[in-house]
């Protein structure tokens, strides 16, 4: 009969696999063997993650790389929409407007609400889902958003500019007698703060801009200043922040020798502003300040377009790349993206991380990389292009109908 003298010896060589004379193998300890599991069950959760990362990341690639060749349309209804009216996308739905009145559908072409008024020269700013259209040197502005009517401004002077929030707040730029006037108004028509301009002390406001949430607004002010123009782009803050600042202002920048006909919120804490020779950024939701600033030089921007996250400037081009160049910047006043193309062009819309570039014949949808997506032609004459939640969807507003174009 064996004898061990020495078991806590004899246990420890056991537990490190090690054998006695005369025994070819020992069975790894329970310690051993859970440990040997776990790994195993480590591994095994690795691989999987592992798999299931790169199988998402490949269908992730295949999808934003994909390319469509045919577009497959869709009948939803017939409408009508006059010589005279004007076609706009209003998250997501049609809206039509004209001197006469104002209506929106759905993307199946039912009209959801429509609103009667007169006006000489009606000018329509979007915010999100709430749209204002107001009378160039009127008095009248309609705020509505997608589920109809939100109310009216009676500015009782002319209106030069405006701008809504996407909470129905009007920023208004009116024509006095000695002074120019800067309203701010509810949906319903009632006066939130004003503050008059006059040349002599500040200079005229050519450009007005809202925040989405109306706690900023940002005023581009032309003054002549020895015998040459200067511009500033000033910001008031009607939050808490600026109840503790003289008429509510929060900061400003001048600009000498330069106009500035163009100042515009991209988000709450996101704004823009667009001169002949330069495009400058600012940030911050309290007290903006400058974030950036691009000189264009001598080249003329030719259009404007921009969503919450991207801001493109448009460029006639010399080169053999394409007869118009579009450069895209992000909130920040980052390049990310030159890119050219070739057809006249109605509008350029940012949605979806996609570039949709048409006019009434013909489209062409790029990725923020600049890739072709898509291009062709339109079977009839589109007045407006409507990008849905679908990277391959679209509405399409002829004169007289409502499509839906699928792309394959």
């Amino acid at each position: 009969m064996a004898e061990v003298r020495d078991f806590s010896s004899y246990a420890e060589k056991l537990n490190r696999g090690d054998s006695t004379k005369g025994t070819s193998s020992v069975e790894p300890s329970y310690k051993e063997r859970i440990r040997n599991h776990r790994i195993a069950v480590i591994v095994r959760t690795v691989s999987i993650t592992a798999a299931v990362i790169i199988f998402t990341v490949l269908i992730y690639i295949s999808w934003r790389d994909k390319e469509y060749s045919e577009a497959v349309l869709v009948e939803h209804a017939a409408i009508t929409n006059g010589i005279d009216s004007r076609v706009l996308s209003l998250s997501g739905h049609i809206v039509q407007y004209s001197k006469d009145g104002v209506s929106c559908l759905n993307q199946n072409g039912q009209v959801l609400w429509n609103q009667t008024y007169e006006m000489q020269d009606p000018i329509a700013q979007i915010c999100g889902d709430v749209i204002a259209i107001g009378d160039y040197n009127g008095h009248n502005i309609y705020v509505n958003n997608v589920s109809g009517i939100m109310g009216q401004v009676d500015t009782n002077l002319p209106i030069r500019d405006f701008c809504v929030s996407s909470q129905g707040v009007v920023a208004a730029v009116l024509d006095g007698i000695d002074v120019t006037w800067i309203y701010l108004y509810d949906s319903q028509g009632n006066t939130l703060a004003s503050f008059k301009t006059t040349m002599k002390d500040s200079g005229y406001p050519i450009a007005i801009g809202i925040s989405p949430n109306g706690e900023l607004v940002s005023v581009s002010y032309l003054y002549p200043e020895d015998g040459a123009l200067k511009s500033s782009v000033a910001f008031f803050n009607f939050g808490s922040v600026g109840q503790n600042e003289i008429d509510n202002y929060a900061s400003g920048y001048d600009y000498p020798g330069v106009v500035v006909p163009f100042v515009q919120f991209m988000n709450s804490r996101s704004a823009f502003a667009v001169s002949d020779d330069r495009v400058m950024f600012y940030s911050g939701d309290e007290k903006p300040v400058s974030q950036a600033e691009i000189f264009t030089g001598n080249e003329q921007i030719k259009s404007v377009y921009f969503n919450d996250s991207y801001l493109g400037l448009v460029f006639a081009n010399s080169t053999s790349d394409g007869n118009y160049r579009l450069q895209v910047y992000n909130d920040r006043g980052d390049s990310v993206l030159t890119t050219y193309f070739d057809m006249e062009y109605t509008e350029v819309v940012f949605s979806n991380k996609q570039i949709i570039i048409y006019n009434e014949d013909e489209c062409v949808i790029k990725d923020m990389g600049g890739h072709v997506k898509y291009e062709g032609p339109f079977e009839n004459p589109v007045r407006t292009m409507i990008p849905t939640g679908q990277r391959s969807k679209f509405i399409l507003v002829t004169s007289d109908r409502v499509e839906t174009m699928n792309l394959k």
